[in-house]
């Protein structure tokens, strides 16, 4: 792979507009389990902007992955596994629904590393939201290119870490998701996201090699938010960051465990081997 020819990608920018409706709200609410919305009425939670600014790629601009194909806005990495590894957000303002947004983004790096898995590409996407004027979101996403591992090493991954050593912290709040098929495939609807690794099992297991259907990361973040704000309803959030440290899969129960700091609140989700998977720093004003 000429890791070289990416570079060229760093700079480019890209402007799309919407206008949040409620609708794509009423349905991440009962995705959530609420019977109504527990934000605000017309406005819209912390992370619900993800709800927005969808790819609206054509069906035959679609790759076999689900994915929209690669190049554009996005360098052509040809790793075949993409995945989105964490996010840094600062909410500066509050934003309503049915009013105008525009968005701002720019592919701010673009690097090349090694890991135990063989070769990654990590790109850095820096979003700027504005509602009418007003600056009310900042995020800079990492999304994850890299090599899919032949069946037998995916398995002996797996294996490495169910038998790895929990986490042990003290949590003061905590709740468990069954990530089954049809809460993925809402989310993916939710998301207009067609990556199959979310909702076609053999896809998923035979050509990816994944032990099972991939929850999205994005989902395992809003419901930690979501954690979050049942314990501490009518917090004002000011910043969180996310970040994946490894997959989970609808082959188990994910625990999500929240604990109050200074500042806001750590939360995280275990694994069914109760190991990290992901983490999310929440700093409230």
């Amino acid at each position: 792979m000429d890791f070289a020819q990416f570079k060229a990608w760093i700079g480019r920018t890209e402007t799309s507009a919407d206008i949040p409706a409620a609708s794509p709200l009423q349905g991440l609410a009962a995705t959530l389990n609420h019977a109504q919305p527990p934000w605000p009425d017309r406005t819209v939670p912390p992370l619900g902007h993800w709800l927005y600014f969808l790819p609206q790629a054509l069906q035959g601009e679609i790759a076999e992955d689900g994915h929209p194909r690669r190049g554009g806005f996005l360098p052509p990495v040809p790793l075949p596994r993409r995945m989105w590894a964490g996010s840094k957000i600062d909410f500066h303002a509050p934003f309503s629904i049915e009013k105008p947004l525009e968005r701002t983004s720019r592919i701010a790096a673009v690097e090349n590393r090694s890991g135990k898995s063989g070769e990654l590409v990590f790109v850095t996407v820096e979003h700027e939201i504005f509602q009418q004027g007003s600056h009310v979101i900042s995020e800079s996403q990492d999304i994850v290119y890299r090599e899919a591992p032949p069946a037998a090493s995916a398995q002996a991954a797996t294996a490495r870490v169910q038998a790895g050593e929990g986490d042990r912290r003290q949590a003061d709040w905590q709740r468990t998701v069954r990530p089954d098929p049809v809460l993925l495939f809402r989310f993916s609807a939710l998301t207009f996201n067609g990556h199959r690794i979310h909702y076609d099992r053999p896809y998923a297991m035979e050509v990816e090699h994944y032990p099972g259907l991939v929850v999205h990361g994005p989902l395992t973040a809003t419901l930690l938010m979501d954690l979050f704000l049942r314990n501490n309803p009518g917090a004002d959030v000011a910043s969180c960051i996310i970040r994946g440290q490894q997959p989970l899969f609808d082959t188990g129960d994910v625990r999500l465990c929240g604990a109050a700091t200074p500042d806001g609140a750590d939360l995280w989700a275990l694994t069914p081997a109760g190991q990290t998977a992901m983490s999310v720093k929440v700093v409230v004003r």
